[in-house]
Order: C-alpha cells, then sequence, then structure tokens
C-alpha cells in the first residue's frame, strides 16, 4: 500500500484508535457487523491493526479522554506525553519517569504521585 500524501494527523489513545478502524472496518465490509466472511476479505494490515489496538489498550474510549484531559492540566506534561501516559497507564514511579526519560527536565516525586492518583482514579 503506497501513501500518496497525509490528509491530516490527529494524536489519538489506542481506545480511540479502536475505535476508528473498527469504524473503517465495518464501512469497508459494506456495514455487516465484521463476521468471519467479511474478516477475509479486509486487508491483512487492518486486522492486524485492530488486533494490535485491542491487546494493547487498557482502557474504553471515554475513561482515555477523561484521563488526556486531567493530565493536560498538569504541568510539564504535553499532549503527545499524556496520550503516552494514556497508552501505557504506568503504576509506579519508575514506569513514569521512563516515559519522561528522554524530556530535558524531570519530574519531582510529588508530581509523579499526581500523575498516577489520576490513572488510579480512572482505572
Amino acid at each position: 500500500m503506497k501513501v500518496k500524501k497525509i490528509i491530516s494527523e490527529k494524536i489519538m489513545s489506542l481506545s480511540e484508535l479502536r475505535e476508528v478502524l473498527i469504524a473503517i472496518r465495518d464501512l469497508r465490509a459494506g456495514g455487516h457487523d465484521g463476521t468471519e466472511t467479511s474478516a477475509r476479505t479486509l486487508p491483512y494490515e487492518l486486522r492486524k491493526s485492530i488486533d494490535h489496538a485491542d491487546s494493547l489498550r487498557k482502557c474504553d474510549p471515554a475513561t482515555a479522554k477523561i484521563l488526556v484531559d486531567e493530565l493536560n492540566c498538569l504541568e510539564k506534561i504535553r499532549p503527545e506525553i499524556a496520550y503516552r501516559i494514556v497508552n501505557i497507564m504506568p503504576e509506579s514511579r519508575d514506569e513514569l519517569r521512563a516515559i519522561y526519560a528522554k524530556e530535558r527536565y524531570t519530574l519531582l516525586p510529588e508530581d509523579l504521585d499526581r500523575i498516577l492518583d489520576i490513572l488510579r482514579q480512572h482505572v
């Protein structure tokens, strides 16, 4: 499959991505519910993408949106990092530090705990 040009870009969580991919699957399958016969005619890349999003997503799309909005309200959190945190759903300070490893700043333990508390509220 060749990509000729990018029409638009949008950051999204794996849960939101899964919903978009399922909508594309249903549209291409002729509006069917994704039964076995229509799944065989779908491109390999689309099937694997849906499987990948299914296996790695940590929450439903509504919860992911709420979490991203809450994380974006905190200091030192860019939207890209907020989505990365929601996709990974870290459970410890060390996992959060790994997400921030490439950043030019580090978070204080209080900031890490605040992020973990937000995640724990919605899990």
